[in-house]
């Protein structure tokens, strides 16, 4: 008898079917990122600043700017202002003007060399006597009035500014007052300082600012009829055709939009 040779087929194993191997699950947003500050801490946290405002082209957002800056964005960042040099004259004459007109001044800004006090408008004109007559003060001069529209500044939109000057100790002042769009009204300085009659005139002319007291609050650039305020943001933008030789240049209204 021959020696029988094992058959190699009967020494594999069966195969047995293996299941598939689970896929891993992909990884979520939360296995990825890591924790915020109030998941590390535990603690919320407080909200974040809001955008700071912005400004496009030469006027107020919502307006179409035709006069050729429609690219142009600018931030809005009003002064905070810096710490009154210790001793100065300005600390000297703030605390002179708060014993004579008790919470005459709201807010000192000092910025670029530069003493801006904020006045409640209900103490303008007392704040103006003090700072022309008092002996200490002796601010004789109001160089100037004029006015600002903030259309963001909610409740503030319209502010008044008066640049003033002593010639006894060579000091200028800014007061800055400032009222609602709603209630555009602040009393008149004319009784202290005469030639603001023209000052006060042209503001309201221009900004709509309503002066209480004023001899003779009326238009002083526009005419008489005119309709609107023109300095203001949200006033329009229009005019009348320009004619040169043999060419005639359009309202800004009427020109293209450099959008």
């Amino acid at each position: 008898m021959s020696e029988q040779k094992p058959d190699p087929a009967a020494q594999i194993p069966p195969t047995v079917p293996q299941a598939p191997h689970p896929v891993p699950p992909a990884p979520s947003a939360a296995d990825v990122m890591p924790p915020s500050p109030e998941q590390a801490s535990g603690q919320p946290q407080p909200d974040a600043p809001p955008p700071a405002p912005t400004r496009r082209g030469m006027w107020a957002d919502g307006v179409p700017d035709v006069s050729g800056y429609g690219g142009l964005t600018t931030e809005i960042v009003r002064p905070a202002g810096e710490p009154l040099p210790g001793g100065s004259w300005m600390e000297t004459i703030g605390v002179r003007l708060d014993a004579l007109v008790p919470g005459a001044i709201s807010r000192v800004v000092w910025a670029l060399g530069e003493l801006t006090w904020h006045v409640p408008r209900e103490k303008v004109a007392e704040v103006m006597r003090a700072l022309r007559d008092d002996a200490h003060l002796r601010f004789e001069m109001c160089a100037s009035i004029s006015g600002v529209h903030y259309p963001l500044d909610a409740g503030n939109e319209l502010h008044v500014v008066y640049h003033l000057y002593s010639y006894t100790h060579n000091r200028r002042l800014r007061v800055e007052v400032s009222c609602p769009d709603a209630d555009p009204h602040v009393p008149s300085v004319v009784a202290t300082y005469p030639h603001a009659d023209w000052h006060e005139r042209e503001t309201w002319d221009m900004f709509g600012v309503i002066f209480d007291g004023h001899p003779a609050l009326t238009r002083i650039l526009m005419p008489d009829d005119w309709v609107g305020h023109p300095q203001r943001k949200d006033y329009p933008l229009g005019g009348i055709p320009v004619e040169y030789k043999g060419a005639v240049v359009p309202p800004p209204d009427q020109r293209r939009s450099y959008r």
